[in-house]
């Protein structure tokens, strides 16, 4: 690699690295933030938390690799572009692709970690993930054991402990149980403790007694000293964490079990998962391409209608959902599967002729200007409410 190559590619690097952590960050904190309540409400310790937050990582980065991907290279080349930089590097004679080389080889590794990282780490991140909420679910113990508060172990069965004794009982337990349509259950007891006798988990209630509601035969009441309430059904279907096709190997979604009963029933989601699996990992060097194709000759955008970095990214945008929604209609549709690789490869194609014939590409004027008339909207406004905030109040303009 040249001197000049290894600058471009440098810079870009350091750049890719930047918009990664900051994109990334902005991302997975509104992933994890989805999950607070399920680690709060069984009662679960902050490490359980930090833990299911780590399994969400692997699934966010290939996501986010093509657009830090984009947004490096096309600071890059805009920034070389506006110090003339890039107008030295044709005018000593140099050739276009000693400016495109380091450009495609940093794609080329956000592609091979992309592809990498989706189809080798996420699926056990995501299984991994998966265990560790089924285990939050059923660690009926931390669940039931919580002061003062209601616990919803399933739809229609809800446990409160009023405190917890000195001697480890629990005492003012309340269960409400509506889960049997037209029948309410409500368990009152002064004292219980919570047993385990090898896979079972029971409540053992002493002294209370037991209300039961039937829809149009009134209530009856049942008073007992002693009562075995089992847990351990709940917590066993709680144990078992339901797996989905973006949580499979990729060897299984290719050879899936004809038994799995998610494969019986929707066998074209497995199907949509692979294509999109063999295809999202290309979007990093596609972008590389489109953001090249905007900024990357040496040129005066000071006659462009809009920023060109703003240019490249709307493009990608544009791009990236278009291949969203494709991948997501080959669950309904399969025979557009074509679609999900035609998009990237055929936007790859365009911005290689783009390149090759010196043209630098652009959005349609009508779409620049609507664009930049909205861009303009914002900025007069954000100069307003600056304005507003910085500006005298009425008492000492008086």
């Amino acid at each position: 690699m040249k001197v000049i190559e290894r600058y471009i590619f440098g810079r870009a690097l350091l750049l890719f690295f930047a918009s990664l952590v900051w994109t990334l960050a902005i991302v997975w904190t509104t992933q994890i933030l989805t999950r607070i309540n399920l680690v709060t409400d069984s009662g679960q310790s902050a490490l359980a938390f930090f833990q299911i937050a780590a399994m969400v990582l692997p699934s966010v980065i290939p996501v986010v690799l093509p657009f830090a991907t984009i947004i490096a290279v096309a600071q890059t080349l805009n920034t070389m572009n506006n110090d003339s930089e890039l107008v030295v590097i044709s005018a000593a004679g140099a050739s276009p692709t000693i400016i495109a080389r380091p450009v495609i080889l940093l794609s080329v590794l956000a592609s091979i970690a992309s592809f990498a990282i989706d189809n080798g780490v996420d699926p056990y991140a995501r299984q991994k993930g998966r265990d560790l909420v089924a285990a939050a679910r059923a660690d009926m113990l931390s669940a039931v054991i919580q002061e003062g508060t209601f616990r919803k172990i399933e739809e229609g069965l809800f446990i409160q402990i009023g405190e917890r004794l000195p001697d480890g009982r629990l005492g003012g337990i309340f269960v409400a149980d509506s889960r049997t349509e037209g029948t309410d259950l409500v368990y009152y007891a002064r004292t219980g403790t919570v047993v385990e006798q090898k896979d079972q988990t029971i409540l053992v209630m002493q002294d209370g007694e037991i209300q039961r509601k039937v829809a149009g035969k009134g209530i009856s009441t049942i008073r007992f000293l002693s009562y075995a309430f089992d847990l351990s059904m709940f917590t066993a279907a709680a144990g078992k964490p339901r797996l989905y096709p973006k949580d499979m190997t990729l060897p299984y979604l290719l050879h899936p079990d004809p038994d799995d009963q998610m494969y019986q029933k929707s066998p074209k989601v497995f199907r949509a998962e692979i294509h999109r699996r063999f295809s999202e990992w290309i979007y990093p060097l596609v972008f590389a391409l489109v953001a090249f194709a905007v900024i990357g000759n040496a040129r005066s955008h000071r006659e462009s209608r809009i920023n060109p970095v703003v240019t490249a990214v709307v493009i990608a945008l544009i791009v990236r959902w278009s291949g969203y929604v494709a991948a997501n209609q080959v669950q309904v549709t399969s025979r557009i599967w074509p679609l999900v690789y035609l998009i990237p490869l055929c936007t790859a194609g365009i911005s290689i002729w783009f390149i090759a014939t010196n043209r630098a590409m652009e959005l349609p004027v009508t779409a620049a200007e609507r664009l930049t008339a909205f861009m303009r909207r914002i900025g007069e406004r954000m100069m307003f409410m600056r304005f507003r905030r910085s500006g005298p109040t009425s008492e000492e303009a008086a």
